[in-house]
């Protein structure tokens, strides 16, 4: 049950692509599987980042901020995910049961503030590497002050966005059906492309700028006098958080607009249809299964953290 919900959320195709079927019958027990494993893999990981970072406050630095922010967002969809095994359950029941247009929303609005604030959240983390590395001469305190602040506005983002795109496939589902989007009519169409239109910019402008930002600290920390072991700590968690989006973020997204522009007929490509929904499932799982591996960002800027306390004093460099 995500944006444009690939397999289970668009009714029926367009009439270009009504004989592009695939058997994916196998989705409602896989989701069950994987979404139980991430419910408590990611409940018991972000509970204790949050804890041992809410637990600090004299480690408390920008870093921190973030983290406690990007474990936040995530355990607001580890939460959710019992309803949603109980969707599939119920679905793999060949159950009667029509989830109304209420448990929707609340399950689309958890899901995209775990979605995009992990994405959000993850490019404040590279962008206070950038400044650490490579502007490091505004001081840990400053840096503090604007995490507090960029912070702040990056929840209302990802609140508004989390609101308004449910609302908006709201526009485009069937009356009878308020989780099932309706691709066959021009406006319901033009609605449906303009939230693939959101939901990309929600991922790529941040992802420019996340290897924007990465780029110009490994090009710093390829100079001699940063070859130290401050350098190795900062090379783990820029790698790992470019693991996660390319891993977690990137197939959901490129899956998610050929399967988009395939089945309101733009791109009438029976191959790519059948592609994409068949993918749907894994590359979906992988995309949730990003609230398991943000925890150990943490895990990996630990000594960051510890190493830029504000109560330590310095000038927050590396």
């Amino acid at each position: 049950m995500e944006l444009v919900n690939m397999t289970d959320l668009i009714a029926k195709p367009t009439s270009l692509m009504s004989n592009c079927t695939v058997d994916t019958s196998y989705r409602f027990t896989f989701y069950q599987v994987s979404y139980s494993v991430i419910f408590l893999l990611g409940l018991a990981s972000n509970s204790l980042a949050v804890r041992r970072l809410c637990l600090s406050p004299c480690t408390m630095n920008s870093t921190a901020i973030y983290m406690v922010s990007l474990s936040t967002a995530d355990l607001f969809f580890v939460i959710s995910l019992p309803l949603r095994i109980y969707y599939y359950h119920q679905k793999a029941r060949a159950s009667s049961w029509t989830p109304g247009a209420a448990y929707c929303q609340v399950t689309f609005i958890v899901k995209y503030i775990s979605l995009y604030g992990g994405i959000f959240f993850l490019v404040c983390i590279a962008v206070d590497r950038y400044f650490a590395v490579v502007r490091p001469l505004a001081s840990t305190v400053r840096r503090l002050r604007v995490a507090r602040v960029v912070s702040g506005g990056i929840w209302c983002l990802v609140l508004g966005l989390s609101v308004g795109l449910p609302l908006l496939r709201s526009a485009a589902a069937h009356q009878s059906q308020p989780c099932l989007l309706d691709p066959s009519s021009h406006r319901h169409r033009t609605i449906i492309l303009v939230a693939l239109g959101l939901v990309l910019a929600a991922f790529l402008l941040p992802a420019l700028l996340l290897l924007y930002s990465y780029c110009r600290v490994l090009r710093v920390l390829s100079r001699p006098r940063h070859r130290c072991r401050s350098r190795r700590r900062t090379l783990r968690v820029i790698y790992w958080v470019l693991g996660v989006f390319l891993l977690c973020f990137l197939p959901y997204h490129v899956n998610l607009l050929g399967f988009t522009l395939t089945h309101v007929g733009l791109l009438p490509h029976c191959g790519l249809a059948k592609v994409t929904k068949a993918a749907h499932p894994i590359v979906l799982s992988l995309a949730s299964f990003n609230c398991c591996l943000n925890p150990l960002v943490y895990y990996f800027s630990s000594s960051l953290v510890h190493r830029e306390a504000p109560s330590r004093g310095g000038s927050g460099s590396q």
